[in-house]
């Protein structure tokens, strides 16, 4: 039997309860339905106050520096984040100006963001995919974007929902493992 993938998710949104974190924990259930996973959610309302006033990495708690060894060690990530002011939220942003510029070379990470119409869905390609090809990540082609009308309070409601979030963690899977079995010197070479 092989090792369970190690999933991480990282949920943008400044709120709790949140929408946002509802969608990456569902994409993470959906994952760990299909394949024996390890996953761990990163929530910036819990960390964001040890992240806020830091300007260098080691200038970081504990408790953020473990979370953010989490992210550079996944084996897929799960990333999330509200629209806010047409992108995703800042302390989302900050918290990757932190991860190493080439830990996330080759590591697939699935795309969600939630956001209040069906307009705000151009976050996934405009914000969200620029970010993490820095990275040179391997973003998966299918994204997942959730409207307020998605969701009833903070449970996901909608069918084509729930249907995009199946077939985002179907497709996820195959490169997940691909990615998981390739040496990290052939990723960053």
């Amino acid at each position: 039997m092989t090792a369970p993938f190690r999933v991480v998710a990282v949920s943008g949104s400044l709120h709790e309860p949140s929408k946002t974190t509802a969608l990456v924990r569902a994409i993470t259930a959906a994952i760990g339905e299909r394949a024996p996973i390890e996953a761990q959610l990163i929530e910036l309302t819990q960390i964001g106050p040890g992240l806020a006033g830091a300007l260098r990495r080691d200038q970081l708690s504990t408790e953020v520096e473990e979370q953010l060894r989490a992210i550079e060690t996944a084996d897929l990530l799960i990333v999330g984040s509200p629209v806010y002011r047409a992108s995703f939220t800042g302390l989302f942003k900050h918290l990757f100006d932190f991860v190493g510029q080439y830990d996330l070379v080759g590591k697939p990470v699935l795309l969600a963001a939630t956001g209040g119409g069906e307009r705000h869905a151009l976050i996934i390609e405009h914000q969200l995919r620029p970010l993490f090809g820095f990275f040179q990540a391997l973003t998966l082609p299918l994204g997942v974007y959730a409207s307020d009308t998605d969701f009833d309070g903070y449970e996901i409601t909608s069918e084509i929902l729930q249907s995009r979030i199946s077939l985002a963690a179907e497709r996820a899977l195959p490169l997940v493992g691909y990615a998981a079995s390739r040496p990290v010197e052939l990723l960053v070479s």
